[in-house]
């Protein structure tokens, strides 16, 4: 079953909560310049910038979420895939320095077509996101406490509940497809990354990827 078979009120309703929250992407760049070289990474105190010219994933899982810091809670949408490539995706996280101005810490990486950044069971907290979607074999209004596997048809990724309500909504889709993706993020982890042709840079004043 397509995406495009679901469609009148139903399709709609998925539409304006997936628009939003529907996108993952790499805050590596953020755990490198923090000296975490685990694969769990996140900002306090401020959100991130993120874009890409595609994402392709597979087992989508969406659902509602608190993300909390340093800089305090923040309602995100957390979106999950067991696997992901990434085609010439950019990072760029805008600081203000005491004394030293503004700086601007951009990552790029999987540039090339064929070299795109792979990620295994990764999950993004998001805030916003503007992108052109498809989706497959979608399923929708799921409780986000039985998203994953253990349900019908074997796909979707186990959520990570923490701090989400089991029975609120969510969704999920065997596999997804985004480009032309810009999204803002509180927070990023995964089982691993793999980062071809990587590319971190520090720049004076706010630079932030396009």
């Amino acid at each position: 079953m397509s995406s495009q078979v679901r469609g009148g009120t139903r399709w709609k309703r998925f539409a304006l909560v997936m628009v939003p929250s529907v996108v993952a992407t790499a805050a590596v760049g953020v755990g490198l310049a923090q000296g975490a070289l685990a694969a769990s990474f996140s900002i306090s105190g401020q959100d991130f910038k993120v874009t890409a010219d595609e994402l392709k994933g597979d087992d989508f899982v969406q659902y509602g979420n608190v993300a909390a810091g340093d800089a305090g809670a923040h309602p995100v949408a957390v979106s999950g895939f067991s696997y992901a490539k990434i085609t010439n995706m950019c990072q760029s996280v805008v600081t203000p320095i005491p004394g030293l101005g503004t700086w601007t810490l951009k990552l790029t990486a999987g540039t090339k077509a064929d070299k795109p950044v792979e990620a295994t069971d990764l999950y993004l907290d998001v805030s916003q996101l503007d992108a052109d979607a498809y989706f497959e074999n979608i399923d929708i209004g799921v409780a986000a406490g039985k998203l994953g596997k253990e349900s019908n048809d074997n796909f979707g990724i186990q959520p990570k509940t923490t701090g989400a309500n089991a029975n609120g909504f969510g969704q999920r889709a065997e596999h997804a497809t985004l480009t032309n993706v810009s999204q803002r993020a509180w927070a990023t982890t995964a089982g691993t990354f793999k980062l071809s042709n990587l590319s971190l840079r520090l720049n004076h004043d706010a630079n932030e990827c396009e």
